[in-house]
């Protein structure tokens, strides 16, 4: 179970647009993630990898925590907004709900739900 403390570490430093620090220094080395009902994604190197080729699809991004952290035991679940900026000035935002298994203070699972709709719009 992680302390709130680890939990805050977390979400601040994905607040602070440093998502690739925080799978490198949160999740354990066999991590995992989902997004929606998704495959998948496997180990926290090629975690790391794809979302820096996300990020680097992008002039720039804005993250913004839109409540509390929750925390109960093993799982938490934090509620995002993410502001992207395209390599076209065009900015797209979406909103998604994380949803967090640890173990001790690491995280080795992930699961991301959101409406893939919003980056349309």
């Amino acid at each position: 179970m992680p302390s709130l403390k680890t939990l805050q570490a977390f979400a601040d430093t994905v607040e602070s647009n440093d998502h690739v620090g925080a799978i490198r220094n949160f999740y354990t080395a066999d991590a995992r993630t989902q997004e929606n009902d998704g495959e998948w994604r496997v180990g926290r190197e090629a975690l790391a990898a794809r979302e820096a080729a996300v990020l680097a699809a992008v002039s720039g991004v804005k993250t913004t925590r839109l409540g509390p952290l929750l925390l109960d035991g093993d799982h938490s679940a934090i509620c995002w907004r993410f502001e992207f900026t395209g390599k076209d000035g065009k900015v797209r935002s979406m909103e998604e709900v994380a949803w967090q298994t640890w173990r001790g203070e690491e995280l080795v699972e992930e699961r991301f739900f959101y409406d893939p709709q919003q980056m349309a719009r």
